[in-house]
């Protein structure tokens, strides 16, 4: 007999997103080979999700991510209520062997909270442990929470209370990496690319800057807080800080020629752009913990180019699948783009296929399973198939 998983994916967007999605995109990208591996999955999303499980349970009919802009007093409910819906299966059923949540600080609170009422609760930790610090600083798992990383150098700056109760990281995995060593390599371009969210903590004002400088074409992709295309942007909310941003610090760098915004772009369009750039540029101002864009742009066979912090040391090879520069460098980082093109696509795209697979990253998290289930005095994994080593 397998073991069933409760994968609490959050009321934010549907699973797989229609676009941009961090988190949806890693529980996508998991959760079939889970099943492939004897793991019965009940996903708890919302109701336009699409990802084929053994069952759904939701409490809203679509994504809510839009609400994230709304003051706290009008969003707070949103999250307590998706959740409210998982405990309650929790309570009601004695099938779950464990859950697997990703849902940001409400998750671990509330599930923590239930101790040894509740199945065993692995809680994956998709961002920046600095952003909670009453939180994660006094957090304590009831012998029935454990948490993970998305890379070593996450956990290695987590408070104490929350390094006590991990069991260890699992780099993040795209679909892209499946036989991306086979992948035919894609006619390069003259451009570069920044991929990811528009936000300070991205730096697309420092990549603008480097594009003006130094003659080099740049295409920013990704949403501008609520907005997915550039005639949204107008009619949106002044206060958001990422519309803030936009604002005062990347739109007076976007020319339309040397520098581009195309807004949000996913699937076929996505894989062109990424495929056909010189590189893919990561100016981060933050200790960025996963780095999903970054095996993406590997599994597409281009380098890529950013400041050496948070996880990209982890998964960029500095002279073999990209460069990496001290924090802050813009001359470094405009001289590593002149050098990212001598640099084999295949290479990239090798590392991909031998790192950053979906089937590799579920092996490492049905061995987490079975650490989080001993730990628990629970049954093992049992018919679900875990590789050695």
């Amino acid at each position: 007999m397998g073991i069933t998983v409760l994968v609490n994916a959050g009321p934010w967007l549907a699973v797989p997103p229609p676009g941009y999605g961090g988190i949806e995109n890693v529980v996508a990208a998991l959760v079939p080979e889970l099943r492939e591996r004897g793991v019965r999955v009940v996903l708890a999303t919302v109701g336009t999700s699409t990802l084929p499980v053994d069952e759904r349970i939701s409490v809203f009919d679509d994504g809510q991510f839009a609400q994230l802009q709304r003051p706290f007093n009008r969003v707070m409910g949103v999250a307590a209520a998706h959740l409210h819906r998982v405990v309650t299966e929790l309570r009601r059923r004695d099938d779950i062997t464990l859950v697997h949540d990703h849902q940001e600080a409400l998750g671990p609170t509330v599930l923590g909270a239930l101790g040894r009422e509740a199945p065993p609760v692995l809680h994956t930790l998709h961002w920046d442990l600095g952003k909670h610090p009453a939180l994660y600083g006094g957090i304590e798992g009831g012998g029935g929470l454990w948490v993970n990383g998305v890379s070593f150098a996450q956990l290695a700056r987590a408070p104490r209370a929350l390094r006590a109760l991990s069991v260890g990281h699992v780099h993040l995995a795209t679909p892209l990496a499946v036989g991306a060593e086979h992948r035919p390599a894609a006619r390069k371009g003259d451009h570069v690319v920044v991929l990811g969210r528009v936000t300070r903590y991205k730096g697309q004002h420092v990549a603008a800057r480097i594009a003006h400088r130094t003659g080099r074409n740049l295409v920013l992709a990704g949403p501008v807080g609520p907005c997915h295309r550039t005639s949204e942007v107008d009619g949106t909310d002044r206060d958001n800080p990422d519309v803030q941003y936009w604002r005062e610090d990347v739109q007076p760098l976007v020319d339309g020629n040397r520098v581009r915004w195309v807004g949000t772009v996913a699937g076929a369009e996505r894989d062109e752009l990424v495929a056909s750039a010189v590189a893919a540029l990561f100016p981060i101002d933050w200790d960025e913990p996963g780095g999903t864009a970054v095996v993406e742009a590997l599994a597409l066979g281009t380098p890529v180019v950013g400041y050496r912090r948070g996880c990209l040391p982890e998964l960029v090879e500095h002279g073999r699948t990209g460069f990496l520069v001290d924090p802050g460098d813009e001359d470094a980082l405009a001289a590593a783009l002149d050098e990212a093109g001598r640099l084999d696509p295949g290479e990239c795209r090798r590392e991909a296929a031998r790192r950053f697979t979906p089937a590799r990253m579920a092996d490492r998290y049905l061995r987490l399973y079975e650490k989080v289930l001993a730990r628990a005095g629970r049954s093992p994994v049992g018919a679900a198939t875990i590789p050695a080593g």
